[in-house]
């Protein structure tokens, strides 16, 4: 017998009208402008210098910002109210992308004006992440939390890598600046958007008289250790979040290398894992009635990413592999909305910014270590090996899973939770 460990009331179907569908459509806007940007960034950053050590620096600086300040973004998260917090960063950010594509049009930009833009914008985007996870349960029920993740994952996946990939070196062709002018609108767009959303401000308790923000982001380190089923999923995406960017980092190599494809194969596996992705997003709520609960649908989800991963690289040839890594993309869906459900539900509205920041930040810190480690075993022990790597991660990170699967721990919080205003 399926044994139920949401404790949430069943899964929901969100409202489209109010404040879902504009948040929905903010969301989508922005993940366009965002796809457009991270196709001509690099590219643009080529034309600018040889340098493979300085073009490998604007990838860090999308990385950097979340270890530096994204436990800081949480704590102020939680201190401001997010609707306002997520229009005025949309709105930064528009700002510095419109005055970057005047840079560009006009002959000016530089790779240390590149550098600073991507760092700029991921960390505005730690402040703006940790508002966004805050917000969503202000404006569904909260048995709608996982249909709501997964549609604004959905639709992020299909506008970005089926709409904005392909308009990208359109928009490049007619001119360099076009693709961050583009993205300046979605931003300001987006910020339009969430700016118009009418929903209360969720309770909150007094203020602690002293509070800094170096307390309250120690106290929601604590709070992310203390609550059991946090500290262990959070503990499981750190280690499949190594392997992920191992796999990462050395997928061109895998294709070419290993499966011996060119250019059409590259895209033929990474459309393989779009077109997974994309329909995780619209199966996640089946999945998780499936198998009975939210905590027994990560593990479900953890084990058919490292088996996909073992035959990705395992078979030599181009089709199984496109399949296997859409395996992988649907399950990984699955896991996302999944994880990020299970943080809005377990953690108090007061804390949930500072409780999702760390959260991040731990889960973060694994992709840039696994790039390295991928890099490390690539040349040790041949191109698929990474593969082999990042599923014994993914595998490992779902065996710590089972305790809390066994322990029956619900995926909603027991005690402090401060009820969330529905619209």
């Amino acid at each position: 017998m399926a044994r139920t460990d949401g404790g949430a009331g069943g899964v929901g179907a969100p409202d489209w009208r109010g404040g879902f569908g504009r948040l929905w459509s903010a969301a989508v806007v922005s993940r366009f402008g965002d796809a457009l940007r991270g196709m001509a960034l690099p590219l643009l950053a080529r034309a600018l210098t040889p340098d493979p050590l300085l073009i490998a620096l604007v990838t860090a600086c999308g990385f950097a910002p979340w270890l530096l300040f994204g436990l800081l973004g949480g704590a102020i998260a939680d201190r401001v109210e997010a609707r306002r917090a997520m229009w005025a960063v949309d709105l930064a950010r528009g700002l510095l992308m419109a005055g970057f594509a005047v840079a560009v049009a006009a002959g000016a930009a530089s790779i240390a004006l590149v550098l600073a833009l991507a760092f700029a914008l991921t960390t505005l985007q730690t402040l703006f992440d940790n508002a966004a996870t805050a917000l969503l349960p202000a404006v569904v029920p909260r048995r709608a939390l996982p249909t709501a993740n997964a549609r604004l994952m959905t639709g992020q996946e299909v506008i970005g890598r089926f709409v904005g990939g392909p308009v990208a070196p359109v928009l490049l062709a007619a001119g360099a600046a076009l693709p961050f002018a583009a993205d300046a609108a979605t931003y300001l767009v987006a910020a339009a958007l969430v700016a118009s959303l009418r929903i209360g401000a969720p309770p909150r308790p007094p203020a602690a008289s002293g509070r800094t923000l170096r307390r309250e982001v120690a106290a929601g380190i604590r709070a992310l250790w203390r609550d059991r089923v946090l500290r262990v999923v959070c503990g499981s995406v750190a280690l499949g979040n190594v392997g992920i960017g191992a796999l990462i980092a050395e997928l061109v190599v895998l294709v070419k290398d290993w499966l011996g494809a060119g250019d059409v194969g590259y895209v033929g596996v990474t459309t393989g894992y779009g077109a997974g992705t994309v329909l995780g997003g619209l199966l996640a709520g089946r999945v998780i009635a499936a198998v009975g609960g939210q905590l027994g649908t990560l593990l479900w989800a953890g084990v058919a990413q490292a088996a996909a991963l073992v035959a990705f690289g395992t078979v030599r040839a181009l089709w199984p592999a496109a399949l296997a890594l859409g395996l992988f993309g649907f399950a990984g869906t699955v896991w996302n909305v999944v994880e990020a459900t299970v943080v809005q539900q377990r953690a108090p509205m007061a804390m949930l910014g500072r409780i999702s920041s760390a959260f991040r930040t731990v889960s973060i810190a694994g992709v840039p270590l696994g790039a390295l480690l991928g890099g490390a075993v690539a040349v040790a022990a041949g191109p698929n090996s990474p593969a082999l790597l990042a599923a014994a991660l993914l595998g490992l990170g779902a065996v710590v899973l089972i305790p809390v699967v066994r322990g029956g721990d619900s995926a909603s919080s027991h005690s402090g939770q401060i009820p969330h205003t529905v619209p």
